[in-house]
């Protein structure tokens, strides 16, 4: 039986890189995003292209009807969620304390902290041995920002995640016992769009040097401690953290 995967953000960097690996695993993949539909709609074509079955979902999991029609279409489009990658985030300007507006705070924190528990919440619905599901696993992906400090990161940013972190531990205690496991993966300075988008151009080749390793990281290395959390090779592992961070 094909396992099913939800990917939120998967139109483009750290969601696209692992909707398209797990495609290879052999996972039916639906691909969420929010706005970009025609890259979406390319993740999509690519999958297909190599024989994989994928479907695009849209919706801003900050809103809650949103998220619940989400995995509703995932349920008649692929069928039985197995596996959530918890991946959409959003982040500002990066900007010190005195410059934060409520607003800001809010918008980031709506996405990414209440969207993942609304993910969750659908994926345990489905996932649960006492609801009459098969198991299954959720990977949040957090920052490395959640375990070093906001201190040259986006405060509100690197707080949101450490919620995040929360999240996983205690969700990973309340849910062992239904067969799902969660776990993170903490990328660290990643080459993706989300920089020059949302925070600052050229962000990770600046900072790189005080990476132990002395380079970014790409989508694609963050995309296989995923896919591996997802796997049966890590059947007794939940609770538990990757930091994709290259030592940092």
């Amino acid at each position: 039986m094909t396992k099913v995967a939800l990917v939120t953000g998967a139109s483009r960097g750290i969601g696209r890189a692992t909707a398209l690996l797990l495609a290879q695993r052999g996972y039916a993949v639906g691909v969420n995003y929010q706005q970009d539909e025609a890259a979406a709609e390319q993740v999509v074509a690519q999958i297909r292209a190599q024989g994989g079955q994928a479907q695009t979902l849209r919706a801003n999991i900050a809103e809650e009807e949103q998220v619940v029609a989400m995995f509703a279409a995932l349920d008649s489009s692929l069928g039985p969620i197995g596996a959530l990658v918890n991946n959409a985030g959003i982040l500002f300007q990066q900007a010190g304390i005195e410059q934060l507006t409520a607003e800001r705070i809010n918008k980031v924190f709506a996405t990414n902290v209440t969207g993942y528990f609304l993910c969750c919440r659908e994926a345990v619905k489905r996932m649960a041995l006492r609801h009459g599901g098969q198991g299954g696993a959720i990977v949040n992906v957090s920052s490395a920002a959640a375990r070093l400090g906001a201190a040259g990161e986006y405060v509100d940013y690197a707080a949101s995640k450490g919620a995040v972190d929360t999240l996983t531990t205690g969700l990973a205690l309340e849910v062992a016992a239904q067969g799902i496991r969660v776990n993170s993966v903490r990328p660290g300075f990643i080459y993706t769009d989300m920089h020059a988008s949302g925070g600052e151009p050229g962000r990770v080749d600046r900072v790189k040097t005080a990476v132990p390793m002395q380079r970014g990281g790409q989508p694609e290395e963050v995309a296989e401690a995923v896919a591996w959390l997802l796997s049966d090779a890590a059947s007794y592992v939940t609770g538990c953290f990757i930091d994709a961070a290259g030592g940092r």
